[in-house]
């Protein structure tokens, strides 16, 4: 796509679905994952982003363009070519894993603000109110425009990263340099990363919003640098997550349990700042995120099973997508706010069942995206389809080994 005045006007009209579906990866879950990574095994995880990131190009690409081709959400297509039944037993182990994403979004929230000296029962309902109000009483321009504003509020891991003071060296050493393990630990958060990198319910959003937006087929190769600039963008602040707990915690010998830890524990070893700026960063990207997951999942149960969706609806015009999106919020909330719920299990969990659901949604999505009848001559080339198959035997057998590993 060369540089001119036309094209960057197209890129301004179409922006906004890739960029705000990757960041949305970097939720509280997100953030407690690679915080706990970058803690337990220094920076010998970074090598694996470079990898993701190209899977995840690749991945977000093909629904991006399945959207803009066909103007069917991903859950439609499912549904029309599979059947009702195959798409309901899908929509309910997403609709499963994704409340616990919920519930680790106002997990993240609340441990942020407590960091502040705020109180879950006070920030935990506001918080679930202003994410309702935002997306029931709001319109999609609206609603794009926030969303894309957090998304700048990301840098602040960067930043703290920075102040952590990390040998740059020994970073970059082993960010181009694998290293590997097989022991079960290292296996599941190997998972971990990857699932929460590349999340299923991330494929079902982006094609959604790519519909809502009515992107053609004229625009996409700007919608396509979109979703190319959201998946740098998601995968250099996981990069920068991790090189701050592992030049801080990992040296030191400091064990968390999650992001909030992790935000504490950086102010002795890099200062106030680095640590209000990892408290900020987390906060922002657990509201952001709990806003976005919920709505991620009623749009696909409600398309999935052919009701009314979308954020311009209300609750006469769509009941179903605005009560199951009232549900998710209210229930992650409450759970919250349940004493001595064990939130980490439930953070860490989520993302690994996001990782062993991935391979499902991925097959579903290349034989979609390599049905001519659906997609013409835009279907997958070959590259694409041996770096898809490759991600989803890598994760089969990344689950697999995690199985055996854990009995034996």
């Amino acid at each position: 796509m060369k540089l001119s005045k036309k094209n960057i006007m197209m890129f301004l009209a179409v922006v906004g679905p890739g960029i705000i579906t990757a960041n949305v990866d970097n939720d509280a879950g997100g953030i407690a994952t690679y915080s706990v990574a970058g803690a337990q095994f220094g920076y010998s995880l970074l090598w694996l982003l470079i990898p993701i990131t190209v899977a995840l190009v690749v991945v977000q690409e093909m629904v991006a363009r399945m959207g803009v081709v066909t103007g069917k959400t991903l859950a439609d297509l499912i549904r029309e070519q599979f059947g009702v039944r195959t798409t309901f037993y899908l929509m309910i182990c997403l609709l499963v894993a994704d409340l616990g994403n919920t519930v680790a979004e106002f997990a993240g929230w609340a441990a942020s603000l407590e960091i502040f000296g705020v109180s879950r029962y006070f920030s935990v309902p506001v918080g679930a109110f202003l994410v309702w109000w935002l997306v029931v009483k709001g319109t999609y321009r609206v609603v794009e425009k926030i969303f894309l504003f957090s998304c700048t509020i990301f840098g602040t891991y960067i930043v703290s990263s920075f102040l952590a003071e990390p040998p740059w060296g020994e970073v970059l050493t082993a960010t181009v340099r694998p290293t590997f393990d097989l022991s079960p630990s290292y296996l599941l958060m190997v998972i971990g990363v990857v699932g929460t990198t590349i999340a299923p319910w991330m494929q079902f959003y982006l094609q959604s919003a790519v519909v809502e937006k009515n992107i053609q087929v004229e625009q996409y190769k700007a919608c396509r640098m979109d979703v190319i600039a959201g998946c740098i963008m998601t995968d250099v602040v996981a990069f920068f997550i991790i090189v701050a707990c592992g030049a801080t915690l990992f040296s030191h010998d400091i064990k968390i349990n999650d992001a909030a830890d992790a935000a504490k524990a950086l102010e002795p070893l890099a200062g106030k700042y680095a640590s209000m700026l990892f408290a900020i960063g987390l906060a922002n990207a657990s509201l952001f995120a709990a806003s976005i997951l919920p709505l991620a999942t009623a749009y696909y149960v409600c398309e999935g099973m052919g009701w009314e969706s979308g954020i311009d609806h209300d609750f006469k015009s769509a009941p179903q997508f605005m009560w199951l999106y009232t549900g998710l919020i209210v229930t992650g909330a409450l759970i919250i706010l349940i004493p001595d719920v064990p939130l980490i299990a439930i953070m860490l969990l989520s993302q690994v069942v996001n990782g062993v659901m991935l391979p499902f949604v991925l097959i579903f999505m290349l034989l979609l995206i390599n049905n001519k009848a659906l997609m013409g001559e835009h279907v997958n080339s070959r590259t694409y389809n041996n770096i898809a198959w490759t991600t989803v035997a890598v994760m089969v057998v990344l689950t697999l080994a995690l199985v055996v590993s854990s009995v034996v």
